[in-house]
């Protein structure tokens, strides 16, 4: 079974896409999981008419610890209903950097996740996205951006804010729509991972690199630490990082860390080395500075450009 996730600020057309969107899978079970941050379940009330079978999820976000427990349970509520496709809309203030990882545990691994649409209002994208942290990261894990409400923007609102979007995310394909309204060939563009780091290859002033090497008796629990005190402050983190209790692979989207233990073969010039890449905005150079606070004497040493 397939699983689209949908993503977009408050008030960025959600749920009137999410009407669109349904219609290509005509013919097939369809599952909705609806997330409002909001007690009020206002999105499921307004796509009942919909036919699909629906579980609601309120007050918080579904990425968050709060709420966590609640989507894994819902998510296999509907892998036992077998649906064809399950579309899970997000809190317009959720962080979906993890979605992967919570799609990877055992009783959920039968969902093939097919990748990120994040709906981007061309009105007002310019004026949250300084602000509001989590519109960055769901542009960053989306592979295609719909940037809607063209029809209400001006021809500078619409460049500016398709500027904004590739600048967190040079590699998504962005399409122009109205009313949420959504073109069947688009669907080619949407894809589990948005290659952030070829994406990042990329010329790009706004781009923050660094690259941290580690001193092989550094503990799995401090690595750990370094990366969720970093993790915020970056789109990507990955390496192979020697500890004193063997090889493990880092592979972490923003705050959304993995961090396990790894029997492959690394050339060994790459062991040690913990690649960063943060954008505009992000206090990267400052949080490693922090990091060598507490992590310093593991830290051997670090490069940036």
């Amino acid at each position: 079974m397939d699983l689209y996730l949908i993503t977009g600020f408050l008030g960025a057309g959600k749920t009137t896409f999410l009407r669109n969107f349904i219609r290509l899978f005509a013919g097939k079970r369809v599952y909705l999981i609806i997330n409002e941050f909001g007690k009020a379940g206002i999105d499921g009330t307004l796509l009942q008419e919909l036919g699909a079978v629906m579980a609601e999820i309120s007050n918080g976000s579904i990425f968050c610890s709060c709420r966590l427990d609640q989507f894994e349970t819902v998510l296999a509520e509907a892998v036992s209903g077998k649906p064809d496709v399950i579309l899970v809309e997000a809190s317009g203030l959720s962080d979906p950097t993890n979605i992967q990882k919570i799609l990877s545990q055992g009783r959920l691994d039968v969902i093939q996740y097919k990748g990120s649409v994040c709906l981007v209002d061309a009105c007002r994208f310019s004026k949250v996205v300084e602000t509001a942290r989590m519109c960055r990261k769901q542009v960053a894990v989306s592979s295609l951006a719909l940037l809607n409400k063209v029809d209400a923007a001006s021809p500078e609102q619409t460049a500016e804010t398709e500027a904004l979007v590739r600048e967190i995310n040079p590699a998504i394909t962005i399409q122009h729509t109205t009313f949420g309204a959504f073109q069947p060939e688009w669907l080619e563009a949407v894809c589990p991972e948005p290659a952030l780091e070829e994406a990042f290859q990329n010329a790009d002033i706004t781009l923050q690199k660094a690259c941290v090497t580690f001193s092989a008796d550094i503990t799995p629990v401090q690595l750990k630490g370094f990366l969720t005190l970093v993790g915020e402050e970056t789109y990507r983190m990955k390496g192979f990082i020697g500890t004193n209790c063997g090889l493990y692979l880092a592979d972490c989207v923003s705050s959304a860390l993995k961090l396990e233990p790894y029997k492959g073969d690394v050339p060994p010039e790459d062991h040690g080395k913990l690649v960063l890449l943060a954008g505009k905005g992000m206090q990267l150079r400052q949080t490693i500075k922090q990091a060598k606070t507490w992590y310093g004497q593991w830290m051997k040493e670090v490069q940036y450009g």
